[in-house]
């Protein structure tokens, strides 16, 4: 069907008769003879599948594909290939715009794109197309974005979000290649802004809540690890079970996920106080437990700040975040993982990842024989008293003379080490996109 000739300049070209009997002539140029043979394989391959009208193998689409657009023409001028069409360039501006305008995410998860999105104009320039955008181009920002100061935690979730967006850019034929593909990204999971909120100090904080509605919302989040304010706001009297015990709690991050928008909380003895004072307090028809949590005037973050010091205490890093965190905490210690997790509306894996905590003395608990190892006991329980009986009286007496607790100097987690509230949401940003 075609064949190779030798022209005496040493230039190739390659003859065939297509289905009509037309004659048609493929120049090569000065080309070697293994390459040349190479494309005629190729092209009596094209024309074997226009002759049986059957598909091209994926390997001659990739061949076409990675063909020079000079080749690629000289090939659809003799009818072998449909002309390309010529994709009008997008600039990096052009993409960030239509990747928030499609995206259909809480505006928590917005907040996060546009951190990454402003980086990405930043370093890059809106006006890049994304043609010119190559993985140097991707390492040089994640540089920059590591250079700021950023955590390793949120480096991770930017790069993540950055990768999905040249994703969406690939799927929707924007680009041909995603140059954040092989970037590193490393782990989203921050132990140092990780603090266990005790018994002790959550009493403390309770009493100088200034009223039912801001124990209920402190409550929800220590004793019932809701995610605050997203899951308190969706919680009405309806979902309180007295009898069973069961909050039925509706989640908006889970929402998207078969079989999570909805899950099921034990309520325990001390949220039960604060809930019935809360439904003996609130007025004749109201639905919502806590119905201002959404508000802007009732301003969460600044408002517990306050209190949290009003109670002798510092600040913590991700104020309601580790209440939920100090919930899993307590209950993975008691329970099994995977009922806890079910309680939670998360996968063990996250929580492992996200919430749980180690405590210091289970530690000291070991040391000191009582976990069972096979090690000796201790001859003297009396002068001995466990790890958690120590600990909880050291935090009682520093709670009741309203001193903020030091329970060890060199601990990054410890709250007296200054540590102040951070700029991010009150809830952990989605992963992934």
């Amino acid at each position: 069907m075609a064949s190779l000739c030798n022209d005496p300049n040493g230039h190739r070209r390659i003859l065939f008769v297509d289905g009509r009997g037309d004659r048609h002539t493929i120049r090569l140029g000065k080309t070697p003879k293994k390459v040349a043979e190479s494309f005629l394989v190729n092209i009596e391959a094209i024309l074997a599948a226009r002759t049986l009208n059957t598909s091209l193998t994926p390997e001659l689409i990739v061949w076409l594909r990675d063909l020079p657009e000079t080749t690629y023409g000289r090939l659809a001028a003799v009818g072998l290939v449909d002309p390309r069409v010529q994709r009008e360039p997008v600039t990096l501006g052009k993409l960030i715009q239509t990747f928030v305008d499609r995206a259909t995410v809480k505006s928590s998860t917005r907040k996060a794109y546009k951190q990454t999105t402003d980086s990405l104009l930043t370093v890059l320039g809106g006006a890049t197309t994304l043609d010119a955008i190559t993985p140097e181009h991707a390492d040089v920002w994640r540089k920059s974005i590591a250079d700021d100061g950023l955590s390793p935690a949120t480096v991770a979730k930017r790069v993540y979000v950055a990768r999905s967006i040249f994703r969406k850019a690939v799927k929707w034929k924007m680009v041909d290649e995603n140059p954040f593909a092989d970037i590193a990204a490393g782990s989203q999971r921050n132990p140092d802004r990780a603090f266990y909120v005790s018994p002790d100090v959550i009493t403390a904080l309770l009493h100088k809540c200034p009223d039912p509605f801001w124990r209920t919302v402190v409550g929800l989040g220590r004793y019932a690890g809701l995610r605050t304010p997203s899951e308190p706001a969706l919680l009405t009297w309806a979902d309180v079970d007295w009898a069973e015990g069961r909050l039925t709690v509706r989640s908006p991050k889970t929402a998207r996920h078969d079989g999570h928008a909805v899950r099921s909380v034990p309520i325990c003895p001390q949220l039960r106080v604060i809930l019935e004072e809360a439904f003996a307090t609130a007025p004749d028809g109201q639905k919502f437990v806590v119905p201002r949590i959404l508000d802007p005037r009732t301003n969460l973050r600044t408002t517990f700040t306050k209190i949290v010091e009003r109670a002798g205490f510092e600040p913590w890093p991700r104020l309601f975040q580790n209440l939920r965190a100090s919930c899993a905490t307590d209950w993975v210690q008691r329970y099994p993982n995977h009922e806890v997790a079910r309680w939670l509306g998360h996968s063990p894996l996250i929580a492992a990842t996200h919430y749980l905590q180690a405590r210091d003395h289970h530690f000291r608990d070991v040391v000191r024989g009582g976990a069972h190892s096979g090690a000796p006991e201790a001859q003297n329980p009396a002068q001995q008293p466990s790890a958690v009986t120590r600990n909880m009286s050291r935090e009682s007496a520093q709670v009741a003379r309203g001193q903020p607790l030091v329970r060890d100097p060199a601990n990054p987690r410890d709250p007296a080490r200054g540590r102040i509230v951070g700029d991010e949401g009150l809830e952990p940003p989605t992963p992934s996109v």
